[in-house]
C-alpha cells in the first residue's frame, strides 16, 4: 500500500508553490501569458501584482498557491532560473564596465589592456572617446563619462 505524504510534507508543497506564485510576478504579463494558459492563474497573478494592503496580499497569495496545485510548475521554475540568470549576467556586465572605466580612465595602460584583449574594437575612435572623458572629468563633466560607460557595456554584452 502506497502512503500518502504527510501533512508537513503537504504544507511544505503549499507553501513553495505559493512562494513560486509570488515570485512570478517579476515576469512581465506577456511572459506570464505565454507560460500559463489557466486564465484564472493570470488573473490572480495580475491581481496579487496591484494589492497593497499586507493581509489582502496575503490571502491573495494563498488563493495562487491554491490555484497553482494544479499547474506544472516545471516551465514556470525554468523561466524564472531564466530570467535571474540574465540578471547576474547583467550585472556581471555592469560591474567589469564599471572596472574596465576605472581603468581606462586611470592611464594608457588601461588603454592597451582594453585594445589588446578586444582586438575588434575602433582604436581610434575608441581612444579619442577615453580621451574626453578623461579631460572631462578632470574639468568636472560627465557626458562623455557616461558615454564611455554605455560604450563598455555594449561591448562586454555582446
Amino acid at each position: 500500500m502506497k502512503e500518502s505524504p504527510s501533512k508537513s510534507a503537504l504544507k511544505r508543497d503549499s507553501t513553495a508553490r505559493q512562494n513560486l506564485g509570488v515570485d512570478l510576478l517579476d515576469l512581465t504579463d506577456e511572459h506570464l501569458d505565454e507560460l500559463i494558459a489557466d486564465e484564472q492563474l493570470r488573473t490572480a497573478l495580475r491581481d496579487l501584482r496591484r494589492i497593497t494592503s499586507h493581509s489582502a496580499r496575503a490571502r491573495q497569495a494563498q488563493f495562487v498557491g491554491k490555484l497553482m496545485r494544479n499547474a506544472d510548475v516545471t516551465p514556470l521554475e525554468q523561466a524564472l532560473a531564466a530570467k535571474r540568470a540574465a540578471g547576474t549576467r547583467e550585472a556581471r556586465t555592469f560591474q567589469e564596465a564599471e572596472k574596465w572605466r576605472d581603468r581606462l580612465l586611470a592611464g594608457d595602460e588601461g588603454l592597451n589592456a582594453w585594445i589588446a584583449a578586444h582586438p575588434a574594437t575602433d582604436t581610434k575612435e575608441f581612444r579619442a572617446l577615453v580621451l574626453e572623458a578623461r579631460r572631462e572629468r578632470e574639468m568636472g563633466g560627465n557626458r562623455a563619462f557616461r558615454e564611455l560607460f554605455r560604450a563598455l557595456r555594449s561591448a562586454l554584452g555582446s
